[in-house]
This record gives C-alpha cells, sequence and structure tokens, in this order.
C-alpha cells in the first residue's frame, strides 16, 4: 500500500467515524410510549470503520477478514475449526449435509434414514431432514425450559436413527448431558442448532463449555437481532477434520479441492491425480466430491462480525442482566403466568424472555395487541407446533416422511399460548421496567374485569 492510499484511506476512515458521531450516535433517549424493538444491531463505529476497510479493499467474496474470523470465533469457542456461511439456515443446511457425505461410509445418513428433533422451534432446524429425504422424528418439549423432553428419546429411537438435530430454545441450553450420552451410546450424530444462543454454557463433567461445542457440529447465525450481527451471515463449527473438510466441500459448490479463495495448487497435485471417471490430471479446482453450493459469506459482511465479536462479552452480560430483572418484575404474576427457568447446569446467554400463559381468562392476542400498541414488540416460540403450519401439508399426505412420539402435548401448549419479548443489549433499565408494568397492567385489568363479569 503506498504512502498516499494509507493516507487517503484514513481520511476515508476519519469521516466515517465523524458520520457515525452525527448520525448515529446521539440519538433521541427512548422515552414511555416509543418502541421497544424485541432485537436489532447493537454497534457503534467499530463496525461502520470495518465495513468501510472492507469495501475500500475491494475483495469482493471471503477474505482476509473472513479468515480473521473464522479463527477468532474458533478460539473464544474452543474449537478447532469454525467455517462461515451466508445465514445461520445455511449453517444449518450444511451442517445437515455433512453428514449425507460418502466419505462418512456406514455413519452417512441417507434418505429414509431417521433424525430425532422437536415440532417447537424454528422451520430451517428440519427444513434440510425433509428436503433431502431423511425423516424427522418429532418428540415434545418440557415446561418451563422449553427444550426436548430427554424421557422421550429411548422411545423415539429405532435402527434407523442416525442423528439427534435440535436447538437451544431462545439460549436456554438443553440437557445436553442426557442428550449426548444418548448419542454416544447409541452411535448418533449430534447437530447442535446454537443460533440462538451464542455464548451460553453447560456445565458437563465439572467443565462449562460453550453450547454448540460439545455435539459433532454447532451452527450460529448472526442475522441482526442475534447475540452478534453481520447483516446476514451464519457459522458451522466442529472439532472433527473430516467433517470440517466435508461442510467446506458443500459450503464451497461441492468442490474437492481445499484452496483458498484467490490460491492455486496448494496441494501441489493440481494436474497430477485421476478422481473417479475424469481424465487423468483434470483440474483438481474443478473436481467435485459432493453436490454443493455457494454458501460463503462477504469480507463485508465479516468485517463488521469482527467488530462485533470484541464486544459478544458485554453483549451477553447485559442481556443475561435484562432477563434477570424482567423475571424478577414478573414473578408476582406467577399465578397467571408460567415465567421461564434456566436448564439445570446451565448458564444461558438469552435470546428472548419467553412466557406461557396459564389463566385461561386471559387472551394471548388480545394481551399482544395490547402490548404492541403499546410499542412492545412481541414474538411467538416460532413456528409453534411446526406440524400443523401450512406447509406440512404435503408431508402429512405421506406418513412415512415423518414420525411423531406421544402427542406433543407441550408443543401445542406454547402454540396457543406463549409469547417472548425481548432482553438484548440495546434495552434500557427503563424499558424493561415498562415491559414489565405494561403486562402486569393487562394482566391487572384484564382479571379484575373477567372477576366483575363472573361475579
Amino acid at each position: 500500500m503506498s504512502d498516499k492510499e494509507k493516507i487517503l484511506r484514513l481520511k476515508v476512515l476519519e469521516d466515517v467515524k465523524e458520520y457515525y458521531n452525527e448520525v448515529f450516535k446521539n440519538k433521541e433517549p427512548w422515552v414511555e410510549g416509543a418502541k421497544i424493538n424485541y432485537s436489532g444491531r447493537y454497534f457503534d463505529e467499530d463496525e461502520m470503520i470495518n465495513l468501510t476497510e472492507a469495501t475500500l479493499d475491494f475483495w469482493l467474496t471471503t477474505g482476509r477478514f473472513s479468515e480473521k474470523f473464522e479463527k477468532e470465533f474458533a478460539k473464544l469457542l474452543g474449537v478447532k475449526y469454525c467455517s462461515l456461511t451466508n445465514s445461520g439456515s445455511s449453517a444449518n443446511l450444511l451442517a445437515f449435509m455433512a453428514l449425507t457425505s460418502p466419505m462418512l461410509k456406514e455413519r452417512r445418513i441417507k434418505k429414509g434414514d431417521e433424525v430425532i428433533t422437536v415440532a417447537a422451534g424454528f422451520p430451517t432446524t428440519i427444513t434440510p431432514i425433509l428436503q433431502y429425504g431423511a425423516v424427522p422424528v418429532f418428540v415434545d418439549i418440557t415446561v418451563p425450559t422449553y427444550n426436548i423432553d430427554v424421557n422421550l428419546l429411548d422411545e423415539a429411537l429405532s435402527e434407523k436413527t442416525k442423528a439427534v438435530m435440535i436447538a437451544h430454545t431462545l439460549g436456554n441450553p438443553f440437557n445436553l448431558k442426557k442428550v449426548k450420552e444418548f448419542c454416544d451410546k447409541n452411535n448418533l450424530w449430534l447437530i447442535e442448532d446454537n443460533c440462538d444462543g451464542l455464548g451460553s454454557q453447560y456445565e458437563i463433567n465439572g467443565e462449562l463449555k460453550f453450547t454448540g461445542t460439545i455435539g459433532d457440529i454447532g451452527t450460529s447465525s448472526f442475522y441482526p437481532p442475534h447475540h452478534i450481527t453481520m447483516g446476514e451471515g451464519g457459522a458451522v463449527y466442529t472439532d472433527n477434520p473430516i467433517l470440517n473438510r466435508i461442510i467446506e466441500s458443500f459450503r464451497d459448490w461441492g468442490r474437492d479441492c481445499f484452496c483458498k479463495s484467490g490460491c492455486d495448487n496448494t496441494c501441489n497435485k493440481r494436474f497430477a491425480i485421476k478422481y473417479g471417471d475424469m481424465p487423468l490430471g483434470y483440474d483438481h479446482k474443478y473436481i467435485y466430491s459432493h453436490l454443493g453450493y455457494n454458501l460463503k459469506v462477504t469480507d463485508m459482511q465479516a468485517a463488521i462480525g469482527c467488530a462485533q465479536l470484541k464486544k459478544l462479552p458485554k453483549f451477553i452480560e447485559r442481556r443475561i442482566e435484562n432477563w434477570e430483572s424482567l423475571k424478577g418484575k414478573l414473578e408476582h404474576l406467577s399465578e397467571y403466568l408460567i415465567l421461564p427457568e434456566a436448564e439445570k447446569n446451565s448458564k444461558p446467554s438469552w435470546f428472548g424472555f419467553l412466557m406461557t400463559i396459564k389463566d385461561p381468562s386471559i387472551n394471548r392476542t388480545d394481551l399482544l395487541q395490547y402490548l404492541e400498541a403499546k410499542g412492545i414488540q412481541t414474538r411467538l416460540l416460532f413456528a409453534g407446533n411446526i406440524t400443523r403450519q401450512p406447509m406440512f401439508e404435503d408431508f402429512k399426505n405421506n406418513k412415512d416422511s415423518y414420525r411423531i412420539i406421544g402427542n406433543l402435548k407441550n408443543t401445542d401448549l406454547i402454540t396457543t399460548n406463549s409469547f417472548w419479548v425481548g432482553v438484548y443489549p440495546g434495552m434500557t433499565d427503563s424499558m424493561i421496567t415498562y415491559m414489565a408494568s405494561s403486562i402486569e397492567e393487562y394482566i391487572i385489568k384484564n382479571t379484575i374485569k373477567n372477576n366483575i363479569i363472573g361475579g
């Protein structure tokens, strides 16, 4: 880089910092009644400077920021390998598809094989299973942890079971001890969908470990509402070198070559080997060992992520503080609401605060409309019971395409009675207080009105 280029770059970056300070930094403080988003991007000039740096590089695909993020993210989590991708949904797709690779021999998932999961959650945890032609086996969840009921695992097991793929619900770790023991005992793969749980920890074998690192593969999402953001983006991580090689192959068009973007002939055998029925010496850069995709992230996205990653510990701390504050302010309403609880032996990095209405006189839709009218964004637990969603109609006509263990009673309960509000770092103490008082206000008014009518 020439001296003139350095000077010009520094000038641009100083202008970006000034722009941030003028446009974003000195916003009007929140006032009661103003909108409270359930989550969102939380950033300062660091992210904008990094993004501008990557833009000035004009390296439009995976590059230096991507490599930096992968290394630092893997180090933070304590895993050997991390592969960035363009979304958390793509991360789940790659995690599942990796297990279908012929390189895994007898352990590969084939069409018709079964994967144990839950019906309560986000669609893209199970979409890859269904699209590939494997069979999701749905088990119920427990309340108030809202994670898989581990007592149903043995009943869900069959001779066709190859894997377990489940999420840590809103950052609350599922019972990793029981699930991991079950998978190890039955030689099953374990995929942890960690898209809502970045920074959550679980004590296993006397050691606190980050969720996403205890199973065979973990996934993360960097969509704006999540713990850190790249705008769009995700990651797949593992300690298994074979799985890592497969993941990167599927992510990079299915290629057999492992050269980094912009590099050639890393193996020094680019034109020396015969693959399959291809001619001897066919360019290794165009040999494909999987039916893959292009799911890479851009360096601009990764640059934002590098700045966000430094702030993750503070983000986690604030999420925990907000969650605990909100719970403390709502505990006196436990007659009307089931409040969430952390999984035993866990330290969640909360994505949201999930509640279930237990008083039959309280109508969830009315409550949500009341809160939304007061500027408080609300959310349901994603798809609820996904087997009741319109997208499942085609699968209902083919009962061999999925199995249900038991009656999904709790899954149906959250579909009709549960909702959540945010706890993200951008929320202030006054916002938390306002949300709690608004929920209390509705419940008190509603129950008094119903008591008068009933009396």
